[in-house]
């Protein structure tokens, strides 16, 4: 059985993620600091019948992903499906944006990534078999107000998995990123009705999207039958960016 890292896979899509990819793979439940969320994950996937553990990892430090990695490897030997979910924003208009808010968001959300990628892909590059994905964003191709460092990041995802898939398609490993739209998680919990109803107002299908919406394309993304597809960055937000 083929073996998946989800990082950020606590809660929000990262766990919808998880629970989905538990039905037919090993998942590896990553999270930051919230243990008992991560756990609940696990024991939800294994009363489905399925095999999970959670490893903990700060994504910015590199000795902290290479840990988790060393975990991952004791129990399962490799990742076969890395799927990039972890992230972070720190919101502010570009004037007032300080340091850290913006070093923190790229850090986290782009080299963290790199982190995870390279780490994974030497064993996907051995075993002549791997996915990566990559939960991006609609702003990562549109910009958004006050979200420069969030929309930095997510755009850099971008042009980090294109890369990757020239890299390693010759080995049989793809390198996709999914760019959701508004999507019913604790991040976009703060948006009131009336807002809310304004982002539905320019939205093709009238409804906000559910995590369950990107964790069944990355469902498709990680078989076999998806393995002519690399290098795409493919948009699930209801027809916002249409």
């Amino acid at each position: 059985m083929k073996t998946v890292f989800v990082t950020g896979a606590s809660r929000g899509i990262g766990k919808s993620i998880a629970l989905e990819l538990g039905k037919n793979y090993q998942v590896v439940v990553g999270f930051s600091n919230s243990q008992d969320k991560a756990d609940e994950v696990v024991e939800e996937i294994k009363k489905l019948g399925g095999e999970s553990l959670s490893v903990q990892l700060n994504i910015e430090d590199r000795n902290s992903v290479d840990k988790a990695f060393n975990l991952i490897e004791e129990a399962y030997k490799h990742v076969d499906i890395l799927v990039n979910n972890a992230g972070i924003t720190k919101d502010n208009i570009l004037p007032r944006m300080k340091d850290d808010e913006w070093n923190d968001v790229i850090q986290t959300n782009l080299t963290g990534n790199f982190y995870t990628s390279q780490r994974a892909i030497k064993k996907m590059i051995k075993n002549k078999w791997g996915r990566l994905i990559f939960i991006s964003s609609v702003v990562g191709t549109s910009g958004n107000q006050g979200q420069a460092n969030y929309a930095a990041s997510k755009a850099g995802l971008i042009g980090l998995s294109k890369s990757i898939s020239k890299e390693v398609g010759s080995r049989n490993i793809t390198s996709n990123v999914i760019a959701p739209g508004y999507i019913e998680t604790d991040m976009t919990s703060f948006i009131d009705d009336e807002n809310k109803e304004n982002i539905i107002e320019q939205l093709s299908i009238k409804r906000m999207g559910m995590p369950e919406d990107i964790a069944n394309m990355v469902s498709f993304l990680c078989k076999d039958e998806s393995e002519y597809i690399t290098g795409q960055v493919i948009p699930i937000d209801g027809g916002l960016t249409t």
